[in-house]
């Protein structure tokens, strides 16, 4: 038998694999590579989506500081939010214990813009501006800072799809966010979306010298009247100091008639 040159049974080789091949490289041609930006926005808009449309909602909360050694302490707070033209307004209330009791929160979220936050302070019946340079200090002793118990409107960041990959379970887009705020805790922070409901599983926050400072999961969520989905708890684990917040969220109610009128400085005043 006369026997091909290697070389020639290389390049043999070589056009069977580019006639095989072709139609999908021509198709990854067309195509072209992801853009990671507009994926990662596409997909931060759909798991903003499942959040909003609830018009008004009430809900209690139960917080617990739990401190490196394992030691606790819980908080019972009611929340209130509304959905308003330009974006958001929520009063969080403390209930107990006694020495916080009717201390309060006001919070009005922007989609663009500059959020405001006033404390409510009853012991010396005070009102006090959280200025925006104050955002990234924790809320109440907790692990969780003033900017996180606002409402992460889509707006308020640019994004980076950075990959997909199991999460428990599920399946979940890994989104890099980045605040547009300069005055925010964080240089950037990665979050997990389940690819079956759009939910935010899981935060991942950096802080400003690009190390990781916490994580936040949430767990336990329920739909409720077919259409809003929300969590039952949610960790915040802060990894430098090993401090923990526990938020176990409970009774959720909507549509019960809250007006603009039940998130104003005077109504934080009356909120006890």
């Amino acid at each position: 038998m006369i026997g091909f040159p290697a070389v020639r049974v290389a390049g043999f080789c070589l056009t069977l694999l580019a006639v095989f091949l072709s139609p999908a490289l021509v198709a990854a041609e067309k195509s072209g590579p992801v853009d990671v930006v507009a994926r990662g926005l596409e997909i931060m808009r759909a798991a903003d989506a499942r959040l909003h449309g609830y018009t008004d909602q009430q809900v209690s909360l139960e917080m617990t500081l739990i401190s490196p050694s394992g030691g606790k302490a819980s908080r019972a707070l009611r929340v209130q939010s509304i959905e308003t033209p330009d974006g958001e307004r929520t009063l969080m209330v403390f209930e107990t214990p006694r020495d916080l009791s009717g201390t309060a929160l006001l919070s009005n979220n922007r989609r663009s813009g500059a959020d405001e936050q006033w404390l409510y302070l009853p012991a010396i019946k005070r009102v006090k501006q959280i200025g925006a340079r104050n955002k990234s200090g924790p809320f109440m002793g907790s692990e969780f800072a003033y900017e996180d118990i606002v409402t992460p409107f889509v707006e308020k960041y640019s994004y980076q799809y950075l990959e997909q990959t199991p999460c428990g379970e599920l399946t979940c887009d890994v989104i890099e966010r980045k605040p547009k705020d300069e005055f925010s805790g964080y240089s950037f922070q990665k979050v997990w979306i389940d690819t079956t409901h759009q939910l935010v599983r899981r935060i991942e926050y950096y802080d400003r010298k690009q190390t990781l400072l916490k994580t936040c999961t949430a767990s336990g969520f329920s739909e409720y009247q077919s259409k809003y989905w929300r969590p039952a708890e949610m960790l915040m684990e802060n990894h430098q100091s090993g401090k923990k917040t526990v938020l176990r969220w409970a009774d959720y109610r909507f549509e019960s008639g809250l007006s603009e009128q039940d998130f104003t400085q005077n109504a934080l005043m009356r909120s006890r």
